[in-house]
């Protein structure tokens, strides 16, 4: 799978910018970090921080548009033929890699949609926004139901999608209270019913 982040070696400093924002983004959450401290992380000026991305919301909306090719690339990498429900499973199966991959991607977007202001809804809208085009595209292709309403499918993949990353430090924590030893822990598993 394409690498949306790719390599330090590989990176302009407008893309070494960002990534070390979304890394301290993910890890203390954007009020808590200035431009000044991502310029530190990414080794370059505050003045080339805000050449590139001029504010904070630009810098911000960078990082956001990052996280959506990550999904994007995740998404892509699994062409859309075969039966209906393979495409579906192959996609998500991507997903849920790609996440297991980007430790920073998961906490970003466990903030960003846990921790919402009116600014950070434009990561989710752009997430809804690629699955629409997804959806659109495998019901097109036969590979999706049009029985069925759209909408209910765009929410039945996000939250396939995220329910497990959104949700499972919650189900750890329980776990380890409730828990045995000799039990496996539970799998979240997310039903979407139209």
């Amino acid at each position: 799978m394409l690498n949306p982040r790719a390599t330090n070696d590989d990176l302009t400093a407008k893309a070494r910018i960002r990534n070390a924002a979304m890394d301290l983004f993910a890890q203390y959450g954007e009020s808590r970090v200035s431009l000044r401290a991502v310029a530190a992380e990414a080794g370059v000026t505050l003045g080339l921080v805000q050449h590139h991305f001029k504010t904070k919301a630009g810098l911000i909306a960078a990082v956001d548009q990052l996280v959506v090719d990550y999904f994007a690339a995740a998404v892509s990498s699994v062409p859309p033929h075969g039966k209906p429900g393979e495409t579906a499973a192959g996609r998500d199966a991507a997903v849920r890699q790609m996440l297991r991959d980007n430790p920073a991607v998961v906490n970003y977007v466990r903030r960003a949609v846990l921790e919402p202001a009116e600014t950070r809804m434009r990561l989710l809208e752009s997430l809804v926004e690629l699955t629409r085009r997804e959806v659109a595209g495998l019901r097109e292709a036969g590979l999706a139901s049009t029985s069925r309403r759209e909408s209910t499918q765009i929410v039945e993949v996000l939250v396939r999608q995220f329910g497990e990353l959104l949700l499972s430090p919650m189900i750890e924590a329980i776990w380890e209270r409730v828990g045995d030893q000799q039990s496996e822990r539970p799998r979240l598993t997310i039903t979407v019913g139209d």
